[in-house]
């Protein structure tokens, strides 16, 4: 029995010392590394960039639609910003950031 129990502890302490072994040459290692990229995240950037200005290409073409339909042949006027809350005004096809630079 003392065979066995002796064999058992021989393992472990083997399979301890090459686990530590193992960890410490990666980390020996890790500083000449490459760095990890940053294609996925520039990818996902550059996607998403060009999916706004799609959607934004899409919702100004619906908008003049839906005028034209109910103008016809009158020149459509700027397209309210959507998630622009503050004062809008337009002056002459320009716009005017708010009413106290008017005066």
């Amino acid at each position: 029995m003392q065979g066995v129990w002796s064999q058992l502890w021989r393992k472990y302490a083997d399979y301890k010392y090459n686990k530590f072994e193992r960890f410490a040459v990666w980390e020996m290692i890790e500083p000449y590394r490459r760095p990890k990229t940053f294609t996925t995240l520039i990818t996902i950037y550059v996607a998403a960039f060009y999916t706004g200005v799609i959607g934004a290409a899409v919702t100004e073409q619906l908008y003049k639609e839906k005028f034209w339909e109910e103008h016809p042949g009158k020149t459509v006027p700027l397209m309210k910003p959507v998630f622009y809350r503050g004062p809008w005004r337009v002056y002459r096809g320009e716009a005017i950031a708010s009413d106290a630079s008017s005066q």
